[in-house]
């Protein structure tokens, strides 16, 4: 009778990313594109586009956030996931 073997699991030869560093590029992507849609305050633009203020700072300081948020500030900002990560991701 074979003898069973048992798999041991290997590291993953995968890119490890960084999460925290990620993060910042998100917020700093959506500072940017925030400004260059010509808001200054990130507080006016959370009001207007009826976005909670506080949750709004925190995004663009690049804490973390849900994908359903993301996709309601993306659509604030009038592009589309595609158009977001294409420059700098």
């Amino acid at each position: 009778m074979a003898k069973a073997t048992k798999k041991v699991p290997t590291k993953s030869k995968a890119i490890e990313h960084d999460l925290d560093a990620d993060l910042k590029k998100v917020g700093n992507r959506i500072k940017q594109l925030r400004i260059k849609a010509g808001y200054a305050s990130y507080e006016v633009f959370a009001f207007e586009n009826n976005i909670n203020r506080t949750q709004f700072g925190r995004y663009e300081k690049g804490e973390d956030l849900r994908i359903s948020s993301l996709f309601k500030v993306l659509q604030a900002l009038k592009v589309t996931p595609k158009e977001f990560f294409s420059d700098g991701f």
